[in-house]
């Protein structure tokens, strides 16, 4: 299978997770049928712009930073964080992310539940 830039689906998230201003993600694959993979998109922070501190149970969320940098609150530490770090959440862990940079924080998002 081959998956094009311009057939996938594009959503803007208001708010995300409690987070300020509008995430962009657009979806690589639809996972509606894959028991193994809740979510795998590029989600695209505008400068100011967050996802609020949630958790992840049951499953791990792994960001890797594509460009941009920001802060990640990772279970309740700081952290700086920038192009070709990984951010790895899960077991009851929870965090959130913000763009604290001037231009987008782009980062590649995969969810695996288990």
């Amino acid at each position: 299978m081959v998956a094009k830039r311009n057939g996938m689906k594009t959503e803007l998230r208001e708010k995300m997770r409690g987070g300020d201003g509008t995430v962009t993600l657009v979806h690589f694959t639809g996972c509606e049928n894959e028991k193994h993979l809740r979510l795998l998109a590029e989600l695209t922070l505008p400068p100011g712009a967050s996802i609020g501190k949630h958790r992840h149970d049951e499953e791990t969320e792994y960001f890797l930073i594509a460009s941009g940098s920001g802060v990640v609150d990772d279970d309740g530490r700081e952290s700086p964080v920038s192009s070709g770090d990984l951010i790895v959440t899960g077991g009851g862990a929870s965090h959130g992310v913000k763009n604290t940079g001037n231009i987008p924080l782009v980062m590649h998002a995969i969810i695996i539940p288990y």
